[in-house]
């Protein structure tokens, strides 16, 4: 049986690995396409279509695969959402920032979080600027401890001097936040990144402690 016709099995589990497969080809056969926009905006299983969006990104023109992105980024089940974040960064010319700015703000952390990790891979291939003051305030005020800690690893990546002040907050936070925003300062120079570094050398958590040494070394 060929990948197109997995693609149009009865069982979900087949229609989403053959999605997979087709889109690690690298290029898609004749016909192959069509069927893969259909599962990615209108099949039942959300495994199926994440498995379709995936292998539109990879192999698919540019104006088609953006779209499929764009419907994903709104679906209803959050491991969709989530794979679109993931994705963001593959997609030809980069997702647009804005719409993965609002997945910040997903009800499902895993979204967030991966909202947030996305918007640090994105850099300056996008808009991601705008991302800042977004991402600032996740850092600050998300409830997850995952998606602070996906958020401070952002604004790290970014380096925006806008977003410092937020990286200093975290070095407050628990130990894993710490450690990421220790990192996170690698792109910061001042008196207080200084003071900041020089703390994270006494401080009870021994990677902490080692990342602070690392970077000051």
């Amino acid at each position: 049986m060929s990948d197109l016709d997995d693609l149009r099995s009865a069982d979900p589990i087949a229609r989403a690995a053959a999605a997979v497969t087709v889109g690690l080809s690298g290029s898609l056969p004749r016909g192959t396409t069509a069927t893969l926009e259909t599962l990615a905006q209108l099949d039942d299983d959300p495994r199926v279509r994440a498995g379709a969006l995936g292998a539109l990104v990879r192999a698919a023109g540019n104006r088609r695969a953006r779209t499929a992105w764009r419907r994903a980024a709104v679906d209803p089940d959050p491991a969709v959402r989530r794979r679109a974040c993931e994705l963001a960064p593959a997609l030809p010319g980069g997702a647009p920032a804005a719409a993965v700015i609002a997945l910040l703000d997903d009800p499902d952390p895993g979204v967030a979080e991966a909202a947030a990790w996305a918007l640090g891979e994105l850099g300056s291939r996008t808009r991601a600027g705008h991302a800042v003051s977004p991402l600032a305030r996740a850092c600050r005020q998300h409830p997850d401890p995952l998606v602070r800690e996906a958020a401070v690893a952002a604004l790290g990546a970014l380096g925006d001097t806008r977003g410092l002040e937020a990286v200093l907050a975290a070095c407050n936070d628990r130990p894993p936040i710490r450690r990421r925003a220790v990192l996170a300062l690698a792109p910061f120079e001042g008196r207080e990144v200084q003071a900041a570094l020089e703390r994270a050398k006494t401080d009870p958590d021994w990677q902490v402690r080692q990342a602070a040494e690392d970077l000051g070394a």
